[in-house]
C-alpha cells in the first residue's frame, strides 16, 4: 500500500524522501505544496525534481477523507461528515467569528470515555484515527474554504481538538498531527491557537507538556468527585485532586498562563449556587494557592438518550456571576451550529456502537431524571442561605 503523506510531520517526510534518494529540502517543498497550497497531484508540484515527481505516484499519495455530507448553519457554521471506512464516520465543524476562524477536529471514531452529556459518548468507541485522518480534516476544510471565499489567505486561525473522541487516548497520532499544524512550512498555527481538550487523562497530560505543549482545556463539569464520577466516568481513575495537580504541572510548559475548564450546565444536576460555591473553593484552594484558570460554561445541548436537560439562562448567568464575583474569569459559550447538530456535545457521526454503551446509558437515564427532579425540589443548602 502506498504511503499517505498526510501521515507525516516534516521530519517523517524528510526521512521518507531520503529513502527515495532525495535531500531534506525536497521534503520541505513537498510539505508546502500539500499543506500550504492544498495540492494533492504530484505533477502539479512544479518545483519538485522531475524524477521525484515521476516516482511519487507509485509509492505515495495525498489521501483525503471522502466527504459524506456537508451542512451549513444559518450562523455561518459548517459541518462536514467524513468517511473513515468500515461504516464509521467523523464530524468536523468550522466556526467563523469576526476575529478568527476555528476548526473543531475529531480524533477518534466514537469515544470510550462515555460522558453522560455527550452524544458521541453514547455511541461507544469504534477506533482511533491516524495522524493522516486527523490532518485530513484540517487539510480539506482549509482549502475548501479558501476556494469558497476566493482567497489565498489562511482561513482557519484556530484549531480545537474538541470533536469526536478523547484526544489523549490517541496520543501518538495526536502529537503527529499537532506538529503538522504548528510547523511554519505546514499550517503555521501558534501554540496559543491550538487547543487540546481532555476529560482528564493525567499521564498523557504530563507527556503532552514535554512533547508538544499547546493550550489545554479540561472537561471538568463537576465540583466534587462523587458527582464527577457519574458525569465523567474517567474521574474514577483520575480523581479531581490528581487532575488538578496535573494541571498545575502542565502550566510551566503551556503557551498560556492558565488552564481552561469546560463546565457543561445541566439542569438540577450541577448548576446550583451551592455547586458554584463548591467550584470556587475547589479552584481557588487547590494546592494552597489555587489553579490559574478560566471557566467556560457550556449550555447543554439536549439529545433524547441523555435523560438530561439544559440549565435555564437565569441559572447559567447566576452561576457565571458567582464565579466572576469570586475572581474566577468565567465566560458563557455561545451556542453555534445547533440547527445542524454541530454544537458542543452534539457530534455523533455514524459509528457502530461496539461497546453497547448506548444500551448501558439508557438503563441509567431514568435514574438521572429522578436525581434532577429531587435536587430541584430540595430546599436551599446551608451554604447558599448564608452567602
Amino acid at each position: 500500500m502506498t504511503a499517505n503523506l498526510l501521515d507525516f510531520d516534516l521530519e517523517g517526510l524528510a526521512a521518507f524522501c531520503e529513502r527515495l534518494g532525495h535531500k531534506r529540502f525536497r521534503a520541505v517543498q513537498l510539505f508546502r505544496w500539500i499543506h500550504q497550497k492544498g495540492v494533492a497531484r504530484f505533477e502539479e508540484m512544479s518545483d519538485l525534481a522531475r524524477d521525484l515527481r515521476e516516482r511519487l505516484p507509485s509509492v505515495a499519495q495525498v489521501r483525503a477523507l471522502p466527504v459524506l455530507a456537508e451542512q451549513a448553519s444559518t450562523d455561518g457554521t459548517v459541518k462536514w461528515l467524513f468517511d473513515v471506512g468500515d461504516g464509521n464516520a467523523v464530524e468536523t465543524v468550522y466556526i467563523p467569528e469576526d476575529d478568527r476562524g476555528t476548526l473543531c477536529v475529531s480524533s477518534q471514531a466514537g469515544c470510550a470515555v462515555g460522558c453522560r452529556f455527550c452524544a458521541t459518548g453514547h455511541q461507544g468507541f469504534s477506533r482511533n484515527l491516524t495522524t493522516g485522518e486527523i490532518i485530513a480534516q484540517l487539510w480539506y476544510a482549509e482549502h475548501a474554504l479558501r476556494r469558497r471565499f476566493g482567497t489565498q489567505e489562511r482561513v482557519i486561525s484556530n484549531v480545537v481538538m474538541m470533536g469526536m473522541g478523547e484526544p489523549l487516548q490517541n496520543y501518538a497520532a495526536l502529537v503527529g498531527a499537532l506538529r503538522v499544524m504548528l510547523d511554519d512550512h505546514g499550517y503555521g498555527l501558534s501554540r496559543r491557537r491550538v487547543t487540546v481538550s481532555t476529560s482528564g487523562v493525567v499521564p498523557m497530560m504530563e507527556r503532552l507538556a514535554q512533547d508538544c505543549p499547546v493550550a489545554l482545556a479540561v472537561s471538568l463539569h463537576a465540583p466534587n468527585d462523587a458527582l464527577r464520577d457519574r458525569l465523567v466516568p474517567l474521574n474514577r481513575k483520575y480523581p479531581l485532586r490528581e487532575l488538578l495537580d496535573a494541571c498545575l504541572r502542565y502550566l510551566p510548559s503551556a503557551p498560556r498562563d492558565f488552564i481552561t475548564f469546560e463546565y457543561c450546565m445541566l439542569d438540577g444536576i450541577n448548576d446550583t449556587p451551592a455547586h458554584a460555591d463548591e467550584l470556587i473553593d475547589l479552584l481557588r484552594g487547590h494546592g494552597g494557592s489555587g489553579v490559574p484558570c478560566k471557566v467556560n460554561l457550556i449550555p447543554f445541548n439536549p439529545f433524547a438518550a441523555s435523560g438530561l436537560q439544559r440549565s435555564s439562562r437565569a441559572a447559567v448567568k447566576a452561576f457565571a456571576d458567582r464565579l466572576n464575583g469570586a475572581g474566577i474569569v468565567t465566560t458563557i459559550r455561545k451556542t453555534r451550529g445547533d440547527d445542524i447538530d454541530a454544537a458542543c456535545g452534539q457530534l455523533a457521526g455514524e459509528v457502530w456502537d461496539r461497546t453497547r454503551v448506548a444500551q448501558r446509558l439508557a438503563r441509567r437515564s431514568d435514574d438521572w431524571q429522578v436525581v434532577a427532579l429531587r435536587r430541584r425540589a430540595e430546599p436551599a443548602t446551608t451554604t447558599e442561605s448564608t452567602r
